[in-house]
């Protein structure tokens, strides 16, 4: 599984949840979804609790917790707008 997958929890209190794959480690998951586990402090989850999605986003463009909440409301029936908000980068 790479970095940018799109999965949902299988196991947990977080079971039917979306989340962003963030980074990998052995037999587990880094995985963030903006609100609860934001960017900055992933949810570690063992591979076999997360189901994978064929959608794979680009991390660097999800800077903000704000971005990946956007992201995922089509996923979590979230009753914000689902346009997605990406980083600006200056020049």
């Amino acid at each position: 599984m790479e970095n940018g997958t799109i999965v949902r929890s299988a196991a947990g209190r977080d079971k039917d949840r979306f989340y962003v794959v963030v980074g990998k480690e052995n037999d587990f998951v880094y995985i963030v979804d903006g609100k609860v586990h934001s960017l900055e402090k992933p949810k570690k989850k063992r591979l076999k609790h997360v189901r994978r999605t064929n959608e794979i986003v680009n991390v660097s463009e999800l800077c903000t917790d704000r971005a990946l909440r956007k992201l995922l409301t089509k996923y979590n029936g979230n009753v914000e707008d689902g346009e997605v908000i990406t980083c600006q980068k200056k020049m």
